[in-house]
């Protein structure tokens, strides 16, 4: 099974991976929670503005594919959507937790550096140590999932990047850079990215409380 995605199969992916974890009582994903999710200002870079239709495109590629199945919702009168993409029964990639925090991560954020990897996997799994994430990242550099990039000039840590990439795709729902939250003191970007996160979560559950 072909798991080379392009980067919305990427986001869409990335998103029923994360939530899977940090939201499990409302996973499998409708197709409304599902856009929230892919787009999410915190946590996702770059900002996609997606309508639920081009959301729902992407999605039924992925079903073609056999990365993504739906189940029907209680009574049959909602859709929801989960991956197939690792840790089932129906292909052979399986990874360790702390290898599906990482690869999470990637998919929702592109190449990162491993003290980047550590602070954004905290809500996926809790790495101790910048080493332990480095540990994890060989392991996976072994197995042909993820690459270490040349470090850029200026730069103290390279970058490491997953494999399961078409790397031809230019994304054109983005928001436009001039739109892009401006980036200040980078613990108070971190305080908010939480809090929005915690807000989509939060609006999942209201949406999953309301189609019963």
């Amino acid at each position: 099974m072909s798991r080379t995605l392009s980067a919305y199969q990427q986001r869409v992916i990335g998103c029923l991976l994360e939530k899977e974890v940090t939201t499990p009582e409302q996973y499998p994903l409708t197709l409304n929670a599902l856009t929230t999710a892919v787009n999410q200002k915190s946590n996702r870079e770059p900002v996609y503005e997606m309508a639920d239709s081009e959301v729902l495109d992407i999605v039924e590629s992925l079903i073609e594919r056999r990365l993504v199945s739906l189940q029907e919702g209680s009574g049959g009168r909602v859709s929801k959507y989960q991956h197939r993409f690792c840790n089932t029964q129906f292909g052979d990639l399986t990874l360790s937790e702390p290898q599906k925090a990482i690869l999470c991560v990637m998919l929702l954020r592109g190449a990162q550096t491993p003290g980047e990897l550590r602070t954004r996997t905290q809500r996926l799994y809790a790495f101790n140590r910048v080493e332990d994430v480095e540990r994890t990242l060989a392991d996976m550099i072994a197995s042909n999932w993820v690459k270490k990039l040349p470090r850029e000039a200026g730069k103290r840590e390279s970058r490491y990047q997953h494999l399961f990439t078409d790397s031809v795709n230019t994304p054109s729902y983005s928001v436009p850079q001039e739109e892009s939250e401006p980036t200040t003191d980078a613990s108070l970007v971190m305080r908010v990215s939480a809090l929005e996160q915690e807000v989509a979560e939060l609006r999942q559950m209201l949406e999953a409380v309301l189609e019963r």
